[in-house]
């Protein structure tokens, strides 16, 4: 989670575009995430689309928490 006050500074993108450009270097064709899906995080949904990641599964975890699971093609 992000603390209010660091949101929208591009933090988190620039997070991303490292743990990318590492994840490209090191031969991986894809990276993944975890996002609350229940209760619902659309502001990490909407974040995570726009970064390319698409939802590949869902699971109910032992906390009664249901989370998609996204990934995202890495492209050279």
């Amino acid at each position: 989670m992000t603390a209010p006050a660091a949101r929208g500074k591009g933090i988190a993108r620039c997070l991303y575009d490292d743990l990318f450009a590492k994840a490209r270097a090191a031969g991986h064709e894809r990276v993944v995430c975890e996002i609350n899906s229940d209760p619902p995080n659309p502001a990490s949904e909407r974040f995570h689309r726009a970064l390319g990641f698409e939802q590949v599964g869902e699971a109910l975890l032992e906390n009664g928490k249901t989370v998609s699971y996204m990934a995202c093609q890495l492209t050279s």
